[in-house]
């Protein structure tokens, strides 16, 4: 009769301790637990121990660290009707336990999905020279769009950013040849700009010299310096009339006095 007795004690206390296992809960600082009491939602606990009545509440877990979600490559026809596939990685994390639990189902799998979606439709607004020099501003763009459908979900984006944007070789040729012609352009503008301050320069140069007849002289003796440098040369220098036309006038009267 004793023994019985003891068995049932061990048998009590083996299924209070059962109930207490059954209970307890433990979160760390980065979860939260929604529980709800009789199927209906009753609060969020945590972080630290967490007491349930057994049979009558149930705790969902729910992390609140920042998630990092791959978003996979996504077949994209921009506005120009370029196709390109983009791949992205989106971080972001549940603000709102309550929400991120009842509102959507299962919120990592509508975060992905919505973020599929949302990338396609924002980059096929753009050109792809947009998508190519943009990104920032797109990434903004595909953020603020994200963020305003998760709002409802207890979910914050928080960063957006376009990792990969593969092309075609026949669109990759077609770059290259527009970035090149795009080089020779900006080299002739720059050769023209320079041609035009060097006419403007001897204009100015032409209008001094014809001002002050010495600085002519002057610069025919610098241009006869840099001549001489090269001793194989034959120099031809001018020289002005107001040098030699006395000597001239000296020449043309000697005849003129011995016929007198």
């Amino acid at each position: 009769m004793s023994f019985d007795i003891s068995f049932g004690l061990v048998g009590v206390l083996v299924l209070l301790l059962l109930l207490v296992a059954a209970s307890l809960r433990i979160l760390r600082e980065y979860e939260r637990g929604v529980v709800f009491q009789l199927g209906r939602f009753w609060k969020v606990k945590g972080p630290g121990l967490v007491i349930l009545v057994p049979g009558i509440q149930q705790m969902v877990k729910v992390g609140l660290r920042v998630v990092v979600l791959d978003i996979p490559s996504q077949d994209v026809i921009t506005r120009d009707n370029v196709s390109v596939k983009v791949n992205a990685v989106l971080y972001f994390r549940v603000i709102d336990p309550e929400r991120a639990i009842i509102q959507v189902e299962n919120y990592l799998a509508a975060t992905s999905q919505l973020a599929q979606t949302t990338l396609r439709a924002v980059l096929g607004k753009h050109d792809l020279d947009d998508l190519l020099a943009e990104r920032e501003r797109l990434n903004l763009d595909i953020q603020k769009t994200l963020a305003a459908q998760t709002d409802a979900w207890g979910i914050k984006v928080t960063i957006v950013e376009i990792k990969h944007v593969d092309l075609n070789d026949s669109m990759v040729r077609a770059i290259a040849r527009q970035a090149e012609a795009e080089r020779e352009r900006r080299a002739k503008v720059i050769h023209a700009e320079g041609e035009l301050q060097a006419s403007v320069k001897l204009s100015e140069a032409a209008a001094i010299l014809g001002r002050h007849p010495q600085a002519l002289q002057l610069r025919y003796l610098e241009t006869l310096t840099v001549i001489a440098a090269d001793k194989n040369s034959t120099i031809v220098f001018p020289l002005p009339l107001d040098i030699i036309g006395p000597l001239l006038r000296i020449l043309d009267s000697k005849p003129a006095s011995k016929g007198e």
